[in-house]
């Protein structure tokens, strides 16, 4: 490869072009024997019978940012989607969609992160699929991956399990990735440097999990940030929600880049962290445990699960007494963040 070479329709025609792609591109970052074979489909041998299985697309713009690059964020968040559901993630697919005319080079570096984010996690890729398509049908390059998980044996999650009393766990400040991606993609620049808190929180998962019973409920809370994650266990759980503003873990330049752009931070994307609903008892406990990990330092219990009388409601006590219900949003505030 020549630095300037570029992706051609060809290279996804099935010919001896789409066979140099796969080989000598995208096969040498992911080697494992399962994938060596290039057969239809992989053929894997799990310690479990019982399994959790998610796909998920990304179209990030832009394909770098602070913090990561779309490949690493295609993995964590698969990955994440395995691990708040209570499983080890195992394996993964990845299917890329390349615009024509799109740099050779951009792509080796998106797929070694791809590969160095699955080693650093212990997940191999194990299955793919590459398709080309014309200029301005695909903004350079689109990225599907699904992942399978052994589910962790003894462990139950649920809405079901929720009940009142329970206390609310953020992981860490919420917001960063989001607010990143809006202030590269409109070229506005900060004091302090915004950073995507992409990132896999499998062993963060894992550590809570430890816990056994006591962790009731866990979710990424990405599209739709916090407020979305925290209504979606309202609507499932049929309880409703009690949240403390000052416990709610804020970077103080994402506070300002929002303010100054007009979001609320309770709706911003989130690519590196987990919400849990754990038991009272255990509560401090489970804090401790984020804290000790270092992608959950900044852990805080930001509220409690209450009984409801009418519709269950996400409900926010202010800085200054106030109480103010945080609403679903109803559509992407921020497009294209993953």
């Amino acid at each position: 490869m020549k630095k300037g070479d570029k992706i051609l329709l060809a290279h996804g025609g099935g010919g001896q072009l789409s066979d140099e792609l796969i080989r000598h591109h995208i096969l040498p970052g992911f080697k494992n024997d399962v994938l060596a074979e290039l057969s239809d489909s992989a053929k894997l041998n799990l310690a479990s019978s019982s399994i959790c299985f998610t796909t998920d697309s990304y179209v990030v713009k832009p394909l770098f940012f602070n913090g990561g690059d779309i490949g690493k964020l295609a993995v964590c968040g698969t990955i994440n989607d395995l691990a708040v559901a209570g499983s080890v993630p195992a394996a993964l697919s990845l299917s890329l969609i390349i615009e024509e005319g799109f740099e050779f080079e951009l792509l080796e570096k998106i797929l070694t992160s791809i590969g160095e984010t699955a080693r650093q996690n212990d997940v191999d890729i194990v299955t793919g699929d590459t398709k080309t398509v014309e200029a301005g049908a695909a903004d350079k390059i689109f990225i599907n991956t699904a992942g399978i998980g052994t589910r962790l044996t003894g462990i139950d999650l649920g809405p079901n399990r929720i009940e009142a009393g329970d206390k609310i766990i953020i992981s860490g400040t919420i917001g960063d990735h989001g607010m990143t991606i809006i202030s590269q993609r409109e070229g506005i620049k900060f004091q302090s440097k915004l950073k995507s808190d992409c990132a896999s929180i499998a062993k963060l998962s894992r550590q809570l999990l430890g816990k056994g019973q006591s962790v009731k409920f866990m979710r990424d809370p990405t599209r739709g940030g916090l407020a979305a994650t925290l209504n979606e266990i309202c609507r499932a759980s049929a309880f409703s929600i009690e949240i403390d503003e000052t416990e709610i873990p804020i970077n103080p330049t994402v506070q300002a880049a929002a303010d100054m752009l007009g979001f609320d931070v309770l709706n911003i994307a989130n690519e590196g962290k987990l919400v849990a609903v754990v038991s009272a008892e255990s509560a401090d406990d489970c804090l401790n445990i984020c804290r000790g990990n270092g992608l959950g330092k900044e852990a805080s219990i930001i509220g409690e699960v209450v009984q409801t009388c009418d519709v269950p409601v996400v409900e926010m006590i202010t800085k200054i007494g106030g109480r103010r219900i945080v609403q679903m949003p109803y559509g992407r505030e921020l497009p294209r963040i993953c």
